[in-house]
């Protein structure tokens, strides 16, 4: 993490012992380190205690010198599937609001529990990625730019508690995580050992409770390591908005530059991946689509780019800009326009009537790219111009791909990202 900069960094604040256990711990190493810190906390009006729980984390945030603020999740409930909407609309709040805040990183207080658990859930048939010390916020565009850091990944649930029991230290618990209707709270009640009810699981204390073991749980804020696979650190040939890959590449990178070219918010899982993992093997040439993405096998590369067809067959509304606030447009490009009267639409469909310059600007694209690139559209009328033409406009797609194979591996690398400018591209460098 770096020290003595202007920029926040931001921590997930909901009160529970694992985030009250970081935010004491984050809140020393900032104080000694010269960093604001932030904490966010979000209410999402499922409780009836949930304005008591906004005032305990306010407060826990102040008295440790942090800064404070509340989120409230507004948007509709569904019917089925209400844990996995709450935590999008979750991480959702606090990427917008650390984003707006000027911050690059947030930290999360994952336990070593909360990752067992996980692996109990995906045993169930859940979709649910796997928790890691440093990731990319999985809410986009929400998120984009943002990494979260996971210091806590290695201490367990009941040590964290034992710490904070000896400190006298207060926490919430909510009884959500006692509900077996809820696959999260099964998953952690079948991890516990025989006998033992959710009750019975942690301590419930305060400021006055007794005496309980003083060790410090094993938490860093720091980064340990400093990349992956060697396909991530090989010079690859790319371009805005669409890559060109060795037909040999992993899983993950495949899934990962499916969804960052597609625009999508989801990466591919099971059997369509593996199957299309399977085609590339052999080496023929073929065009298949998945995630929203184009791949295209030709010798020995591969050309992935956003599947300009689905943007014909279902054309996006087009998208207004307001002059002067960046819009993110399909998931993949960043618009910001000085002018009021400008929307955002594809290309597809479109070429033709744009002007000469514009028209050979994407013939130097490949052809499979062009559909998918940004146009702007008066909204009077007139001919359409490409979107850097009359706006700032920057792609999403290389930066996003750069963080989610973990070439952005320090808070440093992600402040051009953050800003907005065009940094160097840590993907495709050596």
């Amino acid at each position: 993490m770096e020290r003595n900069v202007g920029h926040p960094l931001a921590l997930a604040l909901s009160g529970g012992g694992d985030s009250i256990a970081l935010l004491d711990v984050a809140a020393g190493w900032a104080q000694a380190n010269g960093r604001r810190l932030l904490a966010l906390t979000v209410d999402h009006g499922l409780n009836p205690d949930s304005a008591r729980w906004n005032g305990f984390a306010r407060q826990a945030a102040r008295e440790v010198g942090a800064e404070w603020r509340g989120l409230v999740w507004t948007g509709p409930r569904p019917a089925a599937g209400l844990p996995a909407a709450a935590r999008r609309a979750r991480h959702a709040l606090i990427a917008d609001a650390a984003r707006e805040a000027g911050a690059r990183v947030v930290l999360f207080a994952h336990t070593a529990d909360d990752a067992a658990e996980g692996e109990v859930m995906r045993a169930e048939g859940s979709t649910l990625g796997r928790l890691r010390d440093w990731a990319p916020s999985p809410a986009w565009p929400e998120g984009r730019g943002l990494m979260l850091l996971r210091p806590m990944l290695d201490a367990g649930r009941t040590e964290v508690r034992d710490w904070l029991a000896a400190r006298g230290a207060s926490w919430i618990d909510d009884p959500a995580n006692d509900d077996p209707t809820y696959a999260r709270s099964r998953a952690r009640l079948s991890l516990l050992p025989a006998g033992e009810g959710g009750a019975q699981r942690r301590m419930r204390v305060d400021r006055s409770s007794g005496e309980a073991a003083t060790r410090q749980p094993t938490l860093t804020l720091e980064r340990q390591n400093d990349g992956f696979a060697a396909v991530r650190s090989s010079p690859l040939p790319q371009g805005e908005g669409w890559f060109q890959l060795p037909r040999d590449l992993d899983s993950h990178t495949l899934a990962a530059a499916l969804v960052c070219a597609g625009g999508g918010e989801r990466t591919p899982r099971g059997d369509r991946l593996t199957g299309l993992l399977a085609r590339l093997r052999p080496g023929g040439d073929f065009t298949a689509t998945l995630c929203g993405a184009r791949i295209a096998a030709d010798g020995d590369a591969v050309l992935i780019t956003r599947e300009p067809g689905e943007l014909t067959r279902r054309p996006p509304p087009p998208l207004p800009l307001t002059p002067g606030l960046e819009a993110v447009w399909d998931g993949r490009w960043a618009i910001a326009a000085d002018q009021p009267g400008w929307s955002v639409v594809p290309a597809a469909g479109r070429m033709a009537a744009l002007s000469g310059p514009d028209r050979a600007a994407l013939k130097a694209l490949p052809p499979a790219a062009r559909g998918g690139w940004p146009v702007l559209i008066r909204n009077g009328g007139g001919a359409p111009v490409l979107a850097q033409t009359a706006a700032r406009t920057r792609s999403l797609v290389e930066q996003r791909l750069a963080l989610a194979l973990d070439r952005m591996t320090h808070e440093r690398d992600l402040g051009a990202v953050i800003h907005g400018a065009t940094p160097s591209n840590p993907l495709f460098s050596t």
